[in-house]
């Protein structure tokens, strides 16, 4: 199955570990994944917090050059895919608008095409049945919280994925992949990401207090789809916090792949865990 893919800027930078075992999970997988030609930035956040226009602009333009390809959009990060859904609903129902991005654009933007979260491509398009069959190393043992932050889920009229406030899809795949999923408060709270440069204080505290729900709950590791997320809580804790994987990691540990490549880039070690469960049997 061939899907168009905006990787953005995280995942060819600071979370390139996303971007590595994305590519790997989704070739065990079949899908295909065709890289938008000249991508720009999406602009989250500094860019639709300066300029309303701009803010559309840079998300705009992208979808513009995913509609030529012919092909549904696939994106991994979590705040680039809160970005293209609110530009292209805005763009559906604001037809001055449309038009201003057609002036700037040289091309008008029909939207005939779906913006998916990798995560429901994994769950709801390749099928977590498919999943269970291609699993060759299960994470037994591997105790997990899914945490998937603020704006995967919400609002729900623009992302049009799970239920806001108790989403399942990591869940599922968690157990899919034959890991343990706990119950947990924390999946859907905020851990300040987009104060990370001007408030640390405050960040600190809020990564803090979900990563001491993800140890109270059970967690030997904290699960997640943001690359900002994931950031925040691999770093902010210390040398006492839980480790914080990309669900393709984990993913792609359990089709059989060799995650050393990217596992190595953390800043909490994980494998000294994966390795006292004996789960780092990649191919």
């Amino acid at each position: 199955m061939k899907l168009s893919y905006f990787p953005g800027c995280s995942l060819d930078g600071t979370a390139k570990e996303y971007g590595l075992s994305t590519r790997a999970a989704c070739q065990r997988l079949g899908l295909e994944l065709i890289e938008i030609p000249d991508w720009n930035c999406c602009g989250a956040s500094s860019g639709h917090s300066t300029s309303y226009l701009l803010g559309h602009a840079l998300a705009a333009r992208n979808l513009i050059l995913a509609e030529k390809q012919g092909l549904d959009l696939v994106v991994s990060c979590a705040a680039c895919f809160a970005r293209f859904k609110k530009t292209d609903i805005v763009l559906k129902e604001n037809a001055e608008l449309n038009k201003k991005m057609e002036q700037i654009m040289g091309t008008p933007y029909k939207g005939g095409f779906k913006i998916r979260h990798l995560l429901d491509v994994i769950c709801n398009v390749v099928g977590l049945d498919t999943i269970r069959k291609k699993v060759s190393n299960p994470l037994k043992g591997l105790r997990l919280v899914p945490y998937y932050g603020c704006v995967i889920v919400r609002p729900h009229e623009v992302t049009q994925f799970d239920n806001e406030e108790q989403p399942q899809a990591m869940d599922n795949l968690v157990e899919a992949i034959g890991a343990e999923c706990l119950s947990w408060s924390d999946k859907t709270e905020c851990c300040g990401a987009s104060l990370s440069l001007t408030r640390v204080d405050i960040v600190k505290k809020l990564a803090e207090v979900i990563v001491d729900e993800g140890k109270e709950a059970g967690a030997q590791a904290i699960i997640t789809a943001c690359p900002l997320c994931q950031a925040n809580l691999d770093m902010r804790y210390g040398e006492d916090g839980l480790p914080v994987f990309y669900f393709t990691e984990l993913l792609g540990l359990a089709l059989g792949i060799d995650g050393k490549t990217w596992l190595d880039r953390h800043i909490t070690d994980p494998l000294p865990l994966l390795s006292s469960l004996n789960l780092m049997k990649g191919e």
